[in-house]
């Protein structure tokens, strides 16, 4: 073992002390003999002890006195030599610790002296040096007098001496209190009674202490003294000594040996009552002292701080406050508001920079700032120590910037207050320290023209002070620029790191503990806040307490901090510094949400949003939030008004964009510099990491980074990601380089922000959620007014939000939506909306495509929820949106259609909501939609959605925009009712159960079921509604859609009604088709006249449909038809249901006012349905085969019967299937179809009805104008032709009532006049006598009448002579047309009008009622035939109606507007006397025929003298002709009437008489040419008429006195006729001389010449009693007449006198006697 103790080791320290003591004797042989023996003495002595002991050491140690004396005195004779050789070898006993106490003491004493002689000063603090180390024995006096002794050392004159004396008392303090650690080591498991100390009752009472302590005690307490200034009481022979020495022992023994102090309570007591008062005494100086104040104002000069004792102190300061704080509180609260003061701007530089390295120290510590909280700021009335420190690092870094380094210091106060008013300009020359536009890359901060370079001081976390170590300095060193303000920045990153990571390191250990306790109660999911309220129960010691303490820890310091940070960032121009603070503040903010400090949290993002954007730039949300209540109040630190700094305008930065503005008006560009885009990355930082904790202040993340996004360029692009684009208007935006290169990452960061969404909890997420749709507000707000592009950043980040948090879409999408759909959908800035729409949709896609779990199929409600959004853009007006509304549905449709299940109504409303007026391309879309579902999609959907695809089917057909569109739609309700049909089963099935359910969930409620057509069971409801939405569109505006709907509906109800139950029908008829009619015949009535211009573009429109009501008429004529067809082809279905007579009567309703409309198609096609419904013959009910309805011409298939496919061969059959409703009527229970009562109830209506059309529509009206309607001869012809059919039903109570009325209307449908431009189609050309159909029906509908009179019963046989007026009337219609109303007509004359008539400009045209009238006159003749002699016949007098009515054309004979009337008349005449006169003779006594002579007697007499004159043209044959058909007559008179005279009144009999006379002597018009004359005389006639006259006068079979009268009468007649032509021709003769008479009165008296002699040789035939004596003797009377006219000119006249004077000769015989004449 090589240690002091070895035997090697003894053996060498033997030698040495031997070699020792012979050198010294050697030295002092000569000079000093005594030291010479001593060390003789010495050697034996050692020798001895060596001999003698086995411990050599100890023994050496007892005797150690003597062992050293020799020594000691060798030190005595103060030669430098020998005192040399004597120190070293007692410093080689001492190493080997051979020294006993009273040996130390002696040696101590000796070096005294030595010290006192100023000898060996080094090797003397070497000795006590290692006297004290090596052992332990130099106690109480001798280890102060060692001590004392290297103090004196240290003031001497000699350099080299005092600093190693200064070293050495440092180590010898050192011992001291090392031995009392080491004593308490030793003595550590003794427990002692502690002695209770008295107080400061004696300062040396320290009897309680143990040595080494005691000593350790002494010692301190006289250092204390010293500093002071006061005597020691135990270091006796102190001299002199400096404070700074003094203060720097201290400041060790502190620094080492803080276990002292903190055990033993003396030593604690020091400290309270020395250390610390004796160091605030010290630092008064520092304190009253104010630089640049006047000296002379106060009163007694101030005592100047010291820069050596003041940085001492301050060093004492750390170590107290470091070391013992728990012990000092108050004295330390103290020290603590020293520092702080020390760092106001009047204190001196070199002040203010070691109280700033001192607070540096501290602040690398954070338990202890903790520790300050605690004990001061979380006391009541304590000093808020911790929030005054960071407050003053504020100020002072804030006075840096605001003091000028120059001129005078008391400016300072008013730029600081200079500041509240508004950001002062910054001087102009701001700084750059630049040539030619480089930029120096000196790190530094510059503010408002305040340059400050940025040191690099101190290694992260560690206070490493400079100017706290210049130990040596006496005077105050210079401070270069920047260096405090460098300190004081690490300063405050320290303090924030160290504070953020002690929080939240006890943070996360309460967090893993409250998770480790509450597992077991608490799910996993627990929000942060509900996992702390649990830990807070279970550690109420340490959460509650810890967290008040975080708290008020945070609260203390973050209005400082902010303060200092956002100016620091401001003004930083360094990248790294920027980072800093940047990153400081990110934590803080993390912080402050981690413990939900809303206010200090929204500060701090606050501050880093504002650095984000440009200076002054207008953001309100940072302007108006909590946080920002700080940013232009100034608030008090230490009583000193203190600004926030807003962030300056002037920042020495490169800018790296410029953009434009988000702003309503934007005002110029504004520019970004790379700190604005180094805050923002910092702000996505913070959101990415510290999303969670955000809470509201999302809402300022947001909006900044939307304003950067903007200023960018930035736009959203699909899914919502952000990706450069360029600016839309305005200046566009420039970017540099450096920052083109950084988009990428900023989009990429932007969108992985929002990709961590889904990590945030549900109520964070919601806070992110609320804050971009306040975003969005904001946004929405800026684009109101004008169409400038719209900030999409919040949509955009709504939409990326949603789909990655579609695993939990459920707590997220009524916010998202909702605001998406209320507010940004309907903004009027079109391209905010197109994305609002865009991200919804896009939501709404991803929504249904998303794996949810449970699946979509499981989850309706949240399918439901999930389109639902969709459904609610329907309210939305504007057509994008709802465009992109129904392109997602198309998509959907087209991914999703399969699997809609439930949500199918939803998608459906969305079709169908599409309005009228939303433009042709959405609804183009949207039928687009409706399209695929009807052709894809029908099987899949639940049938309870079919009826709504009914419903979105017919609006689509209501829409006007696109009429291809309303057809097609029409074709696809086809299509439905098809699929109906062919899924009749299944559907009913479904639908069957589904309402068995409704009805159950109703009755729970107590409600009754509501559902449209309610009791038909729930398949027929779907058919109505189809039907219904079918008979909607047969109203529609546009006539194309009318009739494809009209066709529609009758072939659906034609081809698949059989399938409805048999109630159904009701409804079908009532609710259907009669709905349908009403609205029909509403619209029709009411449509517009006016003409339709020719329809857009080119189409033309025929001149039948031009004009609306023409277009309606068509629709309307289609309707009509389809019910009556469906009325004819179900009357099976329909009589059996309860109501049919009333249907029916609705019906006959219907098609009257149809056939009363004023309009011609329209009326006609009424009675076509009428003649439908009519010729309803029982149809043949075969239950094998439906009917076929009449197939409309409809391109679609009609599928009826067995529907052919591979697996339906059989006919398709439901449960109640057509063939078991068929087979219900045929088999079971003959159906009573016809009750035979109710039927004749049918036929009596239908006979009203028609009897109604008929009356009215050929009433004339009152008053005519242009548009006076008129029916058309078809529709007349069509009405009249119903009748016969109508008739065989309704004959058995056909009455004379029914047969008047039905006069009435042939009379008044056979007047109506047609229109001129239809005449000539419909009458036949003037030269062929036809009769137009009208007529012929109305002659078919007597006919009809009269055969039925004819077989019928007796008493029917009294409407004979009602039919003979019809007829007669027709009849007269030859010679007098029938007036229609007041309505002028141009007649169509005979053939000598010629056709230009037919071309007259009159509106109407009367027909040529000739050939009608001849055809009925031919009728009558036969009818008369066959029924003269009916009782009837011959009471009403029916002969002399014929008679009276034949008068008419008779007497109008050549006015005849036609000429084979009269002579038609004249034959019909004869043939009806012919039979008629028998009968007429045969009633003579009766008096039945009284009325009838006269009126034949003025028969005759108008026809054989009429007035009318022969046309001119008449040829010579015509009018032989026309005179053998008088001369007829008059044979018939002849022949039929004079033979019969006696059965024939007299008067008559006398009225024909004087008509012979008339015509024998026939006078003629003056019309005839000189050559026709003798023609023209109708001398057969006269001679004809004559004769008979004269045959009948002279007749000899005279029965009667009566009819000799007659001849003698007729006679008598003549004569005088006679008499008076000759009087007046003489007397003519004589006036007019030498003139000719007139050629018709020559012509005259020739005919009455003629007669007179024709008279003589008639009376000369006769039996002379037949002739009246009165005759002869006018007869003779006319001879002297005669005999005047020989005198007349005309050689006519002379032959005819002469011949009629010839037989005058057989009167000249001689006379007789009177006697023989009066017996004759």
């Amino acid at each position: 073992m090589s240690g002091p103790n070895s035997p090697e080791a003894v053996k060498k320290l033997l030698e040495n002390m031997q070699s020792d003591l012979r050198a010294l004797s050697l030295e002092c042989k000569k000079k000093f003999p005594p030291v010479k023996e001593a060390a003789e003495s010495g050697i034996i002595k050692v020798k001895t002890i060596a001999a003698r002991n086995t411990e050599i050491l100890a023994a050496l140690k007892e005797n150690s006195s003597e062992v050293v004396q020799p020594f000691l005195m060798g030190c005595g004779t103060k030669e430098p030599k020998i005192t040399q050789l004597c120190l070293a070898a007692i410093q080689r006993l001492m190493s080997h610790e051979v020294v006993s106490e009273i040996a130390a003491g002696n040696i101590i004493n000796m070096l005294w002296q030595l010290m006192e002689n100023s000898l060996e000063e080094l090797k003397l603090l070497q000795t006590v040096l290692v006297l004290l180390t090596t052992n332990t024995v130099v106690h109480d006096e001798a280890l102060s007098k060692a001590i004392v002794l290297c103090f004196r050392l240290h003031f001497t004159k000699d350099n080299i001496t005092n600093n190693t004396a200064a070293a050495t008392v440092r180590q010898v303090v050192t011992v001291v209190f090392e031995r009392m650690v080491a004593e308490d080591e030793h003595h550590k498991g003794i427990v002692e009674q502690p002695v209770l100390v008295q107080g400061n009752s004696n300062r040396r009472s320290v009897s309680t202490l143990r040595p080494c302590a005691k000593d350790a005690y002494m010692l301190f307490q006289d250092l204390c003294q010293l500093v002071n200034a006061d005597a020691p009481y135990w270091l006796v022979g102190m001299t002199e000594m400096t404070r700074t020495f003094g203060l720097e022992l201290l400041e060790s023994v502190l620094n080492d040996f803080p276990q002292v102090f903190l055990q033993h309570q003396e030593f604690s007591f020091l400290l309270k009552e020395r250390v610390c008062p004796l160091v605030i005494k010290l630092f008064s100086p520092n304190i009253k002292f104010r630089q640049g104040s006047n000296t002379s104002s106060s009163p007694a000069p101030v005592e100047k701080p010291y820069f050596p004792i003041c940085m001492r102190l301050l060093r004492v300061v750390s170590v107290l406050i470091k070391q013992f704080y728990s012990l000092l509180v108050t004295e330390c609260e103290i020290f603590l508001s020293l520092l702080v003061k020390f760092l106001d701007a009047d204190k001196p530089q070199w002040l203010r920079a070691v109280a700033v390295e001192s607070i540096h120290r501290l602040c690398v510590q954070p338990q202890l700032l903790r520790s300050f909280c605690q004990s001061y700021d979380m006391k009541q009335h304590s000093t808020k120590v911790f929030r005054d420190i960071v407050n003053a690092l504020g100020s002072f870094i804030q006075s840096l910037f605001l003091v000028p380094p120059t001129g005078n210091p008391a400016a300072t106060n008013q730029a600081g207050n200079n500041n509240s008013g508004g950001p002062v300009s910054a001087p102009a020359n701001s700084g750059m320290v630049g040539i030619g536009g480089g930029v120096t890359l000196l790190p530094a901060f510059e503010y408002r023209g305040t340059w400050i370079p940025i040191l690099s001081v101190t290694v992260q976390g560690s206070a490493k002070a400079t100017y706290l170590e210049m130990l040596d300095k006496v005077e105050p060193p210079t401070i270069p620029e920047g260096y405090a303000m460098s300190v004081a920045f690490h300063c405050l990153l320290d303090l924030v790191r160290g504070i953020t990571s002690m929080i939240e390191g006890e943070l996360g250990e309460v967090e893993t503990e409250c998770q480790s306790t509450t597992e077991g109660e608490s799910s996993p999911t627990a929000s942060a806040e509900e996992q702390d309220r649990q830990s807070a129960s279970d550690h109420v010691d340490k959460g509650t307490v810890s967290r008040a303490i975080w708290e008020e820890m945070v609260n203390a310091c973050w209005c400082g901090l902010l303060a200092a940070l956002s100016l620091l960032l401001d003004a930083s121009t360094d990248e790294a510094a920027t980072e800093s603070i940047l990153k400081a503040e990110l934590t803080m903010a993390a912080l402050c949400g981690r413990l939900g400090l809303v206010t200090s949290r929204d500060a701090f993002i606050t501050a880093m949003c504002k650095g984000s954007l440009p200076p002054h730039y207008a953001l309100t949300v940072l302007n108006t939030t909590t946080a920002a209540a700080l940013t232009n109040k100034s608030y008090s630190i230490q009583g000193q008004s203190v600004m926030m700094i807003s962030p300056s305008s002037e920042s020495h930065q490169q800018v790296v964009a410029v953009g434009q503005p988000l702003a309503v008006q934007p005002q110029g560009t504004v520019m970004l510099t790379s700190k604005n885009i180094q805050c923002m990355r910092t702000l996505l930082n913070l959101a990415h990491c510290h999303g969670a904790v955000l809470g509201t202040s999302w809402q300022l993340v947001l909006a900044t980074l939307q304003h950067l996004v903007w200023i960018l360029g930035l736009k959203p692009s699909s899914g919502g990601a952000l990706k450069p684009g360029r600016a839309v208007e305005g200046p566009s935006t420039v970017l540099t380089t450096a920052v083109m290169t950084d988009l990428p990452v900023i989009s990429n960061i932007l969108s992985r922000l929002f990709e961590s969404s889904q990590y945030l909890d549900d109520v964070s997420l919601h806070h992110l959620i609320n804050a971009l749709c306040s975003l969005s507000l904001e946004a929405m707000d800026m684009a109101y007014g004008n169409n400038k592009e719209p900030s999409l950043f919040a949509v955009a980040k709504l939409l990326e939000t949603g789909l990655v948090n579609m695993h939990r879409i459920e707590i997220l999408w009524r916010p998202l939506t909702g605001h998406l759909l209320e507010k940004v959908c309907q903004h009027p800035n079109s391209r905010m909306r197109e994305w609002g729409a865009e991200a919804l949709t896009s939501l709404i896609k991803a929504g249904l495509t998303f794996n949810h779990d449970p699946p979509l199929s499981q989850n309706q409600r949240l399918q439901l929820l999930l389109l639902n959004p969709l459904k609610e853009m329907s309210n939305i007006n504007h057509p994008d949106i709802r465009l992109k509304q129904l392109e997602c549905v198309l998509q959907i449709l087209q991914s999703q259609g399969d699997s809609l299940g439930p949500g199918w109504p939803l998608v459906l409303g969305v079709m169908g909501a599409i309005r009228n007026d939303q433009g042709e391309s959405l609804i183009r879309t949207a039928f687009q939609c409706l399209q695929l579902v009807v052709t894809d999609f029908l099987p899949t959907m639940p049938c309870t959605c079919l009826q709504i695809v009914v419903e979105v089917a017919g609006s689509f057909g209501l829409h006007n925009q696109e009429l291809n569109i309303s057809l097609t739609s029409i074709g696809l309700l086809w299509n439905i009712s098809d699929y109906f049909f062919q899924r009749g089963e299944v559907i009913e099935k479904e639908l069957n159960k589904e309402e068995a359910a409704q009805q159950k969930h109703a009755e729970e409620k107590g409600e009754i079921l509501n559902r449209p057509f309610h009791p038909a069971p729930p398949f027929d409801c779907l058919w109505l509604c189809l039907y219904a939405k079918l008979g909607e569109l047969c109203v529609d505006p546009r006539p194309a859609v009318r009739k494809s709907a009209g066709q529609t509906l009758f072939s659906t109800i034609g081809a698949h009604g059989t399938l409805l139950q048999h109630s159904t029908w009701h409804t079908v008829i009532w609710k259907v088709l009669f709905h349908l009619l009403d609205r029909v015949r509403e619209s029709s009535t009411t449509a517009d006249k006016e003409k339709i211009e020719s329809g857009g573009g080119n189409i033309l429109i025929h001149h039948s449909r031009d004009t609306a009501e023409k277009q309606w008429a068509e629709t309307w004529v289609l309707t009509l038809a389809g019910v009556a067809r469906i009325f004819n082809t179900r009357r099976y279905l329909l009589q059996p249901l309860g109501d049919f007579s009333k249907a029916w009567d609705v019906l006959l309703d219907h098609i009257q006012s149809a056939a009363l409309s004023k309009n011609n198609e329209v009326s006609l096609a009424a009675l076509k349905s009428f003649q439908e419904i009519l010729q309803i013959v029982s149809p043949v009910r075969d239950s094998e085969k439906p009917e076929t309805p009449p197939v409309v011409n409809v391109p679609v298939p009609v599928l009826i019967g067995s529907v052919s496919g591979p697996a339906m061969s059989r006919p398709f059959v439901r449960t109640d299937s057509i063939g078991e409703r068929l087979g219900r009527y045929s088999s079971s229970e003959p159906p009573v179809v016809t009750d035979e009562l109710e039927d004749l109830n049918l036929w009596w209506a239908a006979w009203n009805t028609w009897y109604r059309i008929g009356s009215e529509s050929t009433k004339p009206p009152i008053a005519f104008d242009k548009l006076t309607f008129i029916p058309s001869q078809p529709f007349l012809t069509a009405l009249i032709q119903i009748f016969p059919a109508l008739y065989q039903h309704i004959k058995t109570g056909f009455n004379m009532d029914d047969l008047q009325k039905l006069g009435v209307i042939l009379h008044s449908a056979v007047s109506v006049p047609i229109s001129s431009d239809a005449s000539p189609f419909i009458l036949p050309s003037y030269t062929e006598a036809v009769l137009t159909s009208l007529q012929e029906a109305v002659l078919t509908a007597l006919d009809v009448l009269q055969k039925a009179i004819c077989i019928g019963p007796e008493n029917m046989q009294i409407m004979y002579p009602a039919i003979f007026d019809q007829l007669l009337a027709f009849v007269e219609f030859s010679c007098k047309p029938p007036q229609y109303g007041q309505l002028e007509t141009k007649h169509i004359a005979n053939a000598k009008y010629n056709q230009i008539q037919l071309f007259a400009p009159a509106e109407w045209v009367a027909l040529n009622y000739v050939p009608f009238a001849e055809r009925s006159l031919e009728v009558v003749v036969d009818l008369y035939q066959k029924t003269a002699c009916h009782k009837a016949v011959v009471n009403e007098k029916v002969l002399q109606n014929v008679i009276k009515t034949l008068r008419v054309p008779l007497s109008l004979k050549y006015s005849c507007p036609s000429e084979s009337t009269w002579k038609l008349a004249v034959s019909s005449l004869l043939k009806v006397l012919s039979i008629g006169l028998p009968v007429a003779r045969q009633h003579a006594s009766s008096g039945k025929f009284d009325t009838m002579w006269p009126e034949l007697a003025n028969t005759f007499e108008d026809f054989l003298f009429t007035k009318s004159i022969p046309p001119d043209n008449l040829s010579i044959q015509e009018f032989q002709r026309n005179e053998s058909i008088d001369v007829e007559v008059v044979q018939l008179i002849s022949t039929e009437i004079l033979p019969y005279a006696n059965f024939i009144p007299k008067e008559f009999v006398g009225q024909i008489m004087t008509m012979l006379n008339k015509g024998s002597i026939h006078s003629q018009s003056s019309s005839f040419t000189e050559a026709e004359i003798d023609i023209r005389l109708r001398e057969e006639f006269s001679k004809m008429c004559f004769e008979t006259l004269l045959q009948f006068s002279f007749s000899n079979k005279v029965t009667t006195p009566q009819e000799g009268y007659i001849s003698r009468m007729a006679l008598s007649v003549l004569l005088k006729r006679s008499q008076d032509v000759l009087h007046r021709y003489i007397e003519d003769e004589r006036l007019s001389g030498k003139c000719p008479l007139p050629r018709q009165q020559v012509t005259e008296i020739i005919f009455v010449l003629k007669a007179v002699s024709t008279l003589i040789d008639s009376l000369k035939k006769t039996h002379p009693e037949n002739v009246d004596g009165n005759t002869w003797a006018q007869v003779i009377a006319l001879y002297p007449t005669l005999v005047e006219c020989i005198t007349c000119s005309s050689s006519e006249v002379c032959s005819a006198l002469k011949e009629a004077l010839v037989p005058f000769k057989d009167f000249m015989q001689p006379p007789a006697s009177k006697v023989q004449n009066g017996e004759s």
